[in-house]
């Protein structure tokens, strides 16, 4: 839970307010929702067990995930039956308007307390910035991301570019990097013009953006001299207000 309205409305709310987007360097936002230091590392280990994406339009095989859609009430996520993720093609150039189907994010995941607790201490805060009611419905996705890159491939976090994810907020943290260059984070407004520059570079880092003023993207990652393989972890979740996400027009079931 969030220590205090007072912290709540000076660490987050105006700068989400005044700019869009907030870079929160690690163990901020840890320490803010009062993470216990045990819990770090089986929300992490839940990486080693990622699927392939098969569905990238490049041809590439250098991205691992894992996919889950929620109903989130009072801060309380709601697993949904498993569902392919969609985007459009105005959102995603490259792998939009197709249906997407990967691996469900594993059952022990969804109740992982440190998941649990991004829920319950970011939706107040997305509710206050939207002037909602505290105890609305909003339709969230998670995604576990692991990009890989070896000495002869790169690995692209992000190969639609600078872009915006058709939702209404956005967390962005990075869970472990190991044996990898870059991967720097470029945060632009609604005309791309560059609006920040970082990169997630300590597990739990985060940025957490209004994706309807902020468009987002991550350089590609290399392997350092001297290394044969090396990974970028990161967890995305996104929050949207009283609208269902695309991929709730689909069956609920995993296809043939």
């Amino acid at each position: 839970m969030l220590e205090t309205d007072e912290t709540l409305t000076s660490s987050l709310l105006r700068p989400l307010e005044d700019y869009g987007f907030i870079f929160m360097p690690a163990p901020s936002l840890g320490v803010m929702l009062s993470w216990a230091e045990a819990d770090w590392a089986p929300f992490a280990e839940a990486w080693e067990r990622l699927g392939q994406d098969l569905y990238m339009a490049d041809g590439g095989r250098y991205r691992r995930r894992r996919h889950g859609a929620f109903a989130v009430l009072d801060g309380r996520p709601r697993l949904k039956p498993h569902q392919p993720h969609f985007q459009s093609r105005d959102y995603n150039p490259l792998n939009g308007d197709v249906q997407r189907w990967f691996d469900p994010i594993e059952e022990a995941f969804v109740e992982d307390p440190i998941l649990r607790s991004l829920y319950a201490g970011l939706t107040p805060l997305f509710s206050r910035l939207d002037r909602r009611k505290l105890s609305g419905r909003w339709e969230s996705e998670v995604h576990q991301f692991r990009i890989e890159s070896t000495p002869s491939t790169v690995g692209h976090p992000t190969p639609e570019g600078l872009h915006r994810d058709g939702v209404d907020w956005v967390l962005v943290m990075l869970v472990d990097r190991k044996g990898v260059a870059e991967g720097t984070t470029i945060i632009g407004d609604g005309d791309g013009k560059q609006q920040g520059r970082f990169t997630l570079s300590r597990p739990g880092d985060a940025v957490i953006l209004d994706d309807r003023r902020i468009q987002h993207g991550v350089t590609p990652i290399r392997t350092l001299a001297g290394v044969d393989f090396g990974t970028r972890d990161a967890l995305v979740i996104t929050w949207s207000a009283g609208k269902q996400t695309e991929g709730d027009r689909f069956p609920s079931a995993t296809p043939d």
